[in-house]
C-alpha cells in the first residue's frame, strides 16, 4: 500500500521522500553542462564536490584505509593480492575517484582498477576531460543508468571490492514514481550488490535518510547486504536528541 508519503513493504514502513528535479536526469544534464561550459573556460573549476562542507570525502578515505588496515581491502598488488578495485555510482566529476590516487598521510595511493559510471553523459565528459588533464591512469568513466541498464557491462568483470556512492541514492530517492510501480530505491538495492563481490563492500553517504532509515531500504533482513561500519562525523545535540547532518555507512554483500 503507499501514500504520498509511506511504503509498507514486508512489515516495515518506510517513509518517502517527496519528487523533486534533484532526481531527475534533465537536472543532471543541465548542471553538468554549465559545470563543463565552466571547466573549458578555466581548467582549475572541476565543478561541484558535493558533501564537501561536511567533509564527507576524507570521512570515506579514512574509512576505507581502516578497511585496508584491517586486511578486507588492497592499496596495493602484494604477492598474494590484487588491488582493490572501485566503482563510484554517479560519479560527477570524478572527483572522489581521483582523490583514491592522491598521496595520503603513508605516501601510499589506491592503485586498483577505478571505474565512474553516470547517467548523464555530460557529467561522463567532464570526468574524462579532468583526468586527462590530471594526468590520472587506470581510471575510466562510462555513461550507465543502473535502474535501466540490466545487461552486465564488460567492465564488470567479477563485481568490484569497493562500490562508492555519495549523494546518489539520495537523488534516487527523489524520483518521481507511479502507485503499483516498483519504487526506485528498492529496484537500487536489487541491482547495487550484484555490482559488488560477495564478501566485498556498498559505501553509501546520505543527507537524507537516518542509518536506520538506509539500513531498512538497503540491508533488510534476508537481504544480500548486511551492515558492516560506520564513519565518524561531528553530532549535534537539538531538543535533547542527539544525531548527525550526514550519514556514512559500509554495507557487505553477504558470502553466498
Amino acid at each position: 500500500m503507499m501514500t504520498p508519503d509511506l511504503l509498507e513493504s514486508s512489515s516495515i514502513v518506510r517513509r518517502l521522500l517527496d519528487p523533486s528535479e534533484l532526481g531527475t536526469r534533465e537536472y543532471w544534464d543541465s548542471a553538468y553542462t554549465r559545470e563543463l561550459q565552466n571547466y573549458e573556460d578555466d581548467a582549475s573549476d572541476e565543478g561541484t564536490i558535493w558533501f564537501d562542507e561536511n567533509g564527507a570525502e576524507a570521512a570515506i578515505l579514512k574509512q576505507l584505509d581502516q578497511l585496508a588496515t584491517q586486511g578486507h581491502l588492497c592499496k596495493t598488488n602484494t604477492a598474494t593480492a590484487s588491488a582493490s578495485r572501485f566503482l563510484d555510482l554517479g560519479t560527477g566529476n570524478g572527483h572522489l575517484l581521483f582523490a583514491l590516487r592522491e598521496e595520503d598521510d603513508n605516501d601510499e595511493v589506491w592503485q586498483g582498477e577505478l571505474v565512474g559510471v553516470d547517467y548523464s553523459d555530460t557529467s561522463v565528459q567532464l570526468a574524462r576531460r579532468i583526468a586527462a588533464q590530471k594526468e590520472v591512469s587506470g581510471v575510466r568513466f562510462e555513461q550507465w543508468d543502473l535502474l535501466q541498464e540490466t545487461a552486465p557491462p564488460a567492465w564488470l568483470k567479477d563485481g568490484f571490492d569497493v562500490v562508492l556512492d555519495k549523494g546518489t541514492f539520495d537523488a534516487i530517492s527523489l524520483m518521481s514514481r507511479d502507485e503499483g510501480q516498483e519504487h526506485a530505491c528498492d529496484i537500487y538495492r536489487n541491482r547495487v550488490a550484484a555490482l559488488v563481490k560477495p564478501g566485498y563492500f556498498l559505501s553509501i553517504t546520505s543527507c537524507n535518510w537516518t542509518k536506520r532509515e538506509l539500513l531498512e531500504w538497503l540491508a533488510p533482513e534476508g537481504g544480500e547486504l548486511e551492515f558492516f561500519a560506520e564513519a565518524k562525523y561531528p553530532t549535534f545535540t537539538f531538543g535533547g536528541q542527539t544525531g548527525q547532518t550526514i550519514v556514512t555507512l559500509v554495507l557487505r554483500r553477504k558470502l553466498k
